[in-house]
């Protein structure tokens, strides 16, 4: 009786996820910063990080901006750009008693969300912001009205939640969550609350929904996701979740190609790749020559959506450029 036959390698390919990478809002805010660079010079200061990926970061601190965690550290009169996440109306009151020159480089799609907080307020309704705890972006928007706002980030904080209308209560959210996460605990909060209102429009942003759905559309028939994105990226930690829940077998994020454990690659035939909104495409390249040289040369795109959203920049730069 002969041998049995060892088992083929399985066929190895990479499915490249579009859309992915920079969304309208990271774009703006970079090159926020970059303009700001040029018209002034350095040092250019930024409130907290300008967005949340590790490499932009970097680059940028090399070419001389100063990155702090408060206003307070900027020295008086000095210029600060306010990073994509958003900032309360706190920050901005602090900056102008330090005097300082403000760029506002917020998403205008954090903006909106911010517009449906103080409507709300204006209201007097309560609000349910769904949002992780501790991230900028939820800081910024529930400092628009605190006294309105309560924070739902976990299923035993929507169980918890008071209000004092059930009549006049709505939902909103942090604009880079997971989509079907966030539509959970909406009906959670709804069975306590059946008149929640929401959002006059979606929260959840163009751009996280385009990814996750790209993602959606690819992981049942892959291995292995690898998602490049930084560790405090929101949108990139959803994008690893999102994958292990439609199929993928396993599913890892990274900042750099050369953070692939070798060991994830045995046995797998079909890798998926993308990237969160905030995070150049050269990393993505980086990635595919990375696993090319290990054979899987062979890269199809899924495409699920065109993007052709571009904000202009910010007010405070378009003054200077005219």
């Amino acid at each position: 009786m002969s041998a049995a036959s060892p088992a083929a390698e399985p066929a190895k390919r990479v499915l490249l996820a579009k859309p992915r990478g920079y969304c309208a809002g990271v774009d703006r805010a970079v090159i926020a910063v970059e303009k700001a660079l040029e018209l002034y010079g350095p040092p250019v200061y930024v409130r907290k990080e300008i967005v949340h990926n590790r490499h932009v970061v970097d680059t940028l601190r090399q070419r001389g901006v100063i990155f702090v965690d408060e206003t307070s550290e900027v020295p008086e009169g000095e210029l600060v750009v306010f990073s994509a996440h958003g900032v309360s109306p706190a920050v901005h009151t602090e900056a102008a008693e330090r005097n300082l020159r403000t760029i506002d480089a917020t998403c205008p799609l954090v903006t909106k969300v911010h517009k449906e907080v103080n409507r709300f307020a204006k209201d007097d309704y309560d609000i349910l912001l769904i949002g992780h705890e501790g991230h900028e972006e939820v800081e910024g928007t529930a400092g628009e009205a605190p006294e309105h706002v309560q924070l739902i980030d976990t299923a035993e904080d929507a169980a918890k939640a008071e209000v004092r209308d059930p009549a006049k209560v709505v939902w909103l959210s942090q604009t880079t969550l997971s989509v079907d996460e966030t539509m959970e605990r909406v009906e959670q909060l709804r069975e306590r609350f059946p008149g929640l209102a929401d959002p006059p429009s979606d929260d959840i942003c163009y751009a996280t929904s385009n990814r996750q759905g790209a993602v959606k559309a690819m992981a049942a028939e892959c291995d292995l996701v690898l998602v490049v994105g930084s560790r405090n990226s929101s949108n990139s930690k959803r994008l690893v979740e999102v994958a292990r829940q439609a199929g993928a077998r396993d599913a890892h994020l990274i900042d750099y190609a050369h953070e692939v454990d070798e060991a994830w690659l045995d046995g797998v035939g079909t890798v998926g790749v993308t990237s969160g909104a905030s995070v150049p495409d050269v990393l993505v390249m980086e990635l595919l020559e990375w696993l090319a040289a290990r054979g899987w040369d062979q890269v199809d795109e899924i495409t699920t959506a065109q993007e052709k959203i571009a904000f202009a920049l910010p007010r405070e730069l378009r003054k200077v450029a005219r």
